[in-house]
This record gives C-alpha cells, sequence and structure tokens, in this order.
C-alpha cells in the first residue's frame, strides 16, 4: 500500500514492479491485493496499461482499514473479544490489561493514515541513500 502510495497519480502499477521493488512473491502480493480490492482500497484496471491503484487518497485511507482488510481487527488475546472462551474472564486482572492495549493498539491504527506512512518512507529512504553516499 506505500509503494501504491508512493507512486499516486502515476499509471496503474504493475504487481510485478510492486513485487519487484517490496520483495514479494507475485502471488502472494496477488492475495493481498484481492482483500484490499474487496474492502475497496484499491482498484485495478484492465489492459495493455493496466495494474493497480489506491482506490481513495492515501490520506483518507487508516492503517486500521488495511488491516481489517488483511487480517481482521486485531485482538491480542481471543479471550478480549470472546470472554466466553476462557471461564475466568470475569476475574482476570490480565484480561483488562490486554482489552486496553488492543483498544491502544486499534486506536493508533485509526488515527495513522496510509499518507502518513508513505511520507515517512520517503524520508528514510532519502536519509538512507545519503547515508550510503557519505560512507562511498
Amino acid at each position: 500500500m506505500i509503494d501504491l502510495a508512493n507512486h499516486q497519480g502515476e499509471a496503474p502499477i504493475l504487481v510485478k514492479s510492486i513485487s519487484d521493488r517490496q520483495d514479494i512473491s507475485k502471488k502472494y502480493l496477488e492475495s493481498l491485493l484481492a482483500s484490499l480490492k474487496a474492502a475497496g482500497l484499491v482498484r485495478s484496471v484492465r489492459g495493455a496499461k493496466g495494474g493497480y491503484k489506491l482506490a481513495q487518497p492515501p490520506e483518507s485511507i487508516t492503517l486500521e482499514q488495511i488491516t481489517n482488510a488483511l487480517d481482521g481487527p486485531p485482538i491480542l488475546v481471543e479471550c478480549v473479544e470472546d470472554p466466553e472462551l476462557c471461564e475466568r474472564s470475569d476475574i482476570c486482572v490480565a484480561r483488562e490489561l490486554w482489552r486496553d492495549m488492543t483498544d491502544s493498539l486499534r486506536l493508533k491504527l485509526r488515527g495513522t493514515t496510509l499518507g502518513d506512512m508513505a511520507k515517512k518512507a520517503i524520508r528514510k529512504e532519502r536519509r538512507g541513500k545519503a547515508k550510503r553516499r557519505n560512507r562511498s
């Protein structure tokens, strides 16, 4: 998704291009893209100049949306969502901690956009290139 965000405004991006740049197998990437497409986060363009594009501006896509599309809502331990899984859930102090941590994680994902991550990725890449140049 960061790769797509950083190529926003260009022609649709080929799966092979993303696969090569991100060192992800093409088959696995196609599976991820299918889930993201079903969630309305990416769209495919058919034809000779086809590929994938973001369906929305990167600033309007949250990491929570991406995570939910790929893995479902994050749950650190199962009893947080389903207290029936543990007979001690009503008296378990640890469950309260796990619930609070899960809530914090979801809040962070909800408050961080793909645009935020794309900008960070560009800055890190530039710093990395500068460090490599300085070492040479």
